[in-house]
């Protein structure tokens, strides 16, 4: 099978740092250019990163004939906006998360991709990562018995009012930063979607984004508790218990690129984890296996990791966090409609 030629729209520090050093690892995936606003910028990072061509516009990096794929970590409130164009032009996508602003957002590029036959994905990476796998493999085998609930943190510190996690219009605020994890988690592992939803949320009074949210997701067969902040100290966790035992995953959402990964097995028959069993994982980085994972999609034209359906669901759950934090009550997800935005 033959790689896969991929153009890098900006240059954010996730897509320097972490994703292009690791989709150029991948065997499916080759990097040929880069584009930013500014020429020079991607000129320095195509240098830095052997990257062959590095342009000064986006839409220059969307006219390029040899590239077949983009991966796009802009800012949230560019995601659908550039990833539509992109797909327009006959470009396979992969799109950073969360997808979009809101559901109805996530709508336009589904409507998109069905009207331009390309693919596109959301890049949560945790969907291919072993870890995941084997958590989903074990629930489904009734290896901790019936799921009942699941509990989990992400957080980190930031309190810079410059960066774009700090910026309203952008798509700022904690929750479609990291908050989306759980929950894309959590229905991930149930293999269900919340019927509907509570939370609580703490926004900065000057900014206005949300700084500190906590939810209650009622799935079907339990509840998903989370909790998410961006002025704590930096954590994440995320468990899930059932009757005859729980799964902790020990680094869930950032393990260590090329270090071993564990997740703990507990039959729960004491306080002091006598049934404790844990499992390793070898060295990868999830994030080539998510590259290679889409490319593989797009070369044999199957649905990648995470296809735009999953995505439309994820964000009416985080829409309805919004909405359940605005109005005190219990708020139903709506996928099959354009809601009004609701991170405002």
């Amino acid at each position: 099978m033959t790689k896969v030629r991929w153009g890098i729209l900006g240059a954010a520090r996730i897509a320097l740092d972490r994703v292009i050093p690791a989709m150029q690892l991948g065997q499916l995936c080759e990097i040929v250019a880069i584009a930013s606003r500014d020429l020079d910028r991607a000129r320095a990072d195509a240098r830095q990163l052997g990257i062959p061509k590095a342009y000064g516009s986006y839409d220059e990096l969307l006219a390029d004939p040899e590239i077949e794929a983009l991966y796009n970590p802009l800012p949230n409130h560019l995601h659908v906006p550039l990833s539509i164009l992109a797909a327009e032009r006959g470009k396979h996508v992969l799109c950073e998360k969360p997808i979009g602003l809101d559901t109805a957002d996530a709508l336009k590029l589904l409507a998109a991709r069905d009207r331009t036959g390309v693919v596109i994905g959301e890049a949560f990476m945790i969907q291919v990562h072993p870890q995941w796998v084997r958590t989903r493999e074990l629930v489904r085998s009734g290896r901790i018995g019936e799921l009942r609930f699941a509990m989990g943190a992400f957080g980190y510190y930031k309190d810079d009012p410059a960066n774009i996690r700090h910026i309203r219009e952008f798509g700022g605020g904690g929750l479609l930063d990291i908050g989306c994890y759980p929950i894309k988690s959590s229905r991930m592992i149930f293999g269900e979607e919340p019927a509907r939803v509570s939370a609580r949320l703490v926004r900065d009074p000057a900014s206005g984004v949300d700084t500190l949210t906590s939810a209650i997701l009622d799935y079907p067969s339990g509840h998903c508790i989370f909790n998410c902040g961006t002025r704590v100290a930096g954590n994440q966790s995320m468990q899930f218990f059932g009757t005859a035992g729980r799964i902790e995953i020990e680094v869930p959402y950032n393990p260590r690129p090329g270090g071993t990964s564990r997740i703990r097995i507990d039959d729960g028959r004491d306080p002091f984890s006598s049934g404790l069993a844990i499992e390793e994982f070898p060295p990868c980085d999830q994030y080539t296996l998510q590259g290679d994972a889409f490319s593989r999609a797009v070369r044999e034209g199957t649905t990648p990791p995470v296809p735009l359906e999953d995505s439309v669901k994820n964000m009416a759950v985080i829409d309805a966090v919004f909405r359940a934090a605005r109005s005190g009550r219990w708020e139903t997800p709506q996928v099959g409609t354009a809601v009004a935005p609701q991170n405002v």
